[in-house]
């Protein structure tokens, strides 16, 4: 049992999901979803890097709900790849948010970046993976 490579990919991949996922709704989704149309206009903003300047409230309470709710998703396996993609595309407008800031801003740049390019590329890595075995949805 211990020696099988798919006993720990699955067990990796568990892990990875409530990590990964219990971080982001704790220390990002949380905040903004109560943080309320205050909040949400200024997230939502980032999509005028795209030349979206229309419903910015709209836009920002779609990126909460993608950090909170869909890392619960994430956790539970439950419509894993659409989660995947959503947190995958909401941490896109964050890089490129961070890359437009001017550079006197705190959070500007390549370092205030890193963050979210790097939870892109682990979202992207498991939309390609998928969640494992171990998950609701297959129970």
């Amino acid at each position: 049992m211990f020696t099988s490579g798919e006993f720990y990919r699955n067990w990796g991949l568990l892990l990875l999901r409530v990590g990964i996922g219990s971080s982001m709704i704790l220390f990002h989704g949380y905040g903004k979803l109560v943080g309320g149309p205050e909040v949400w206009e200024q997230v939502g903003a980032g999509m005028g890097l795209f030349g979206i300047h229309t419903l910015p409230v709209l836009w920002g309470a779609l990126a909460a709900m993608a950090e909170f709710f869909g890392s619960l998703l994430l956790i539970f396996g439950i419509l894993f790849r659409p989660a995947a993609l959503g947190l995958a595309f909401t941490m896109t407008v964050a890089v490129l948010h961070h890359l437009h800031l001017p550079p006197e801003v705190p959070g500007a740049g390549w370092a205030g970046a890193s963050h979210a390019l790097e939870l892109g590329i682990v979202y992207l890595a498991l939309l390609l993976t998928g969640p494992g075995r171990y998950r609701v949805s297959r129970w």
